[in-house]
């Protein structure tokens, strides 16, 4: 509307999940880590992994883990957001739409990447949310490629850097926080119902405990 209306240059930017803490400029200072969402709820899935990983906790992947997601890294997220500031679409063009992605994985090989790299066992449990059990998904990040990203993938750098964050940090991780604990539906929450946020010990913890 506003593009025909107004005629605005407008750009969307179709954002696949966001991993990592740092770009060039945050890493500068450590008053400028991004925050770092873990949770069963808003913590990303590859963050979630990585953390769960580096704190000696099994992966939770939910349901089949065969639900396929895109992922791009923080610093790729900044850098496609410039490219598509300096590269606007002309005047009276249609609205240009950029897939803002590096790859796309199931959640379950993602597991066993992270669990690959770490020895951590990975846990299948009850799918929280509503939706399909294996999932496709097509989609192709050439324009941003042909505008010159050049992509960091999941299997460059991958585990250091959230590693050396969630290790400095560790003593703020609430344990508890880490399996799902809001449901999408009534049926979700009964097929849930063995899901206890409780249950989740950090390896450090059962050292001490011992």
């Amino acid at each position: 509307f506003y593009q025909k209306n107004d005629q605005l240059r407008i750009t969307d930017l179709h954002q696949g999940i966001v991993w990592g803490t740092n770009t060039p400029q945050t890493a500068l200072d450590e008053r400028l880590i991004n925050r770092f969402d873990y949770d069963g709820d808003y913590g990303t899935v590859l963050n979630r992994f990585l953390m769960q990983a580096t704190m000696g906790v099994p992966l939770t992947v939910y349901g089949t883990g065969g639900q396929t997601r895109a992922f791009i890294h923080i610093s790729d997220t900044a850098r496609c957001i410039e490219l598509a500031i300096n590269n606007p679409p002309a005047a009276g063009d249609r609205v240009e739409i950029l897939n803002q992605i590096a790859e796309t994985r199931r959640v379950r090989d993602i597991a066993e990447l992270v669990a690959s790299m770490t020895d951590v066992e990975v846990n299948f449990i009850p799918n929280p949310r509503q939706e399909a059990a294996e999932n496709e998904l097509d989609v192709s990040n050439e324009k941003f490629r042909n505008l010159g990203l050049s992509p960091i993938t999941l299997g460059t750098g991958l585990f250091d850097e959230v590693a050396e964050v969630v290790k400095k940090y560790k003593s703020r991780c609430n344990p508890a926080k880490i399996l799902p604990a809001s449901f999408w539906n009534k049926k979700r929450a009964e097929e849930c119902a063995t899901i206890d946020p409780n249950s989740i010990t950090i390896k450090d913890q059962e050292k001490t405990e011992a």
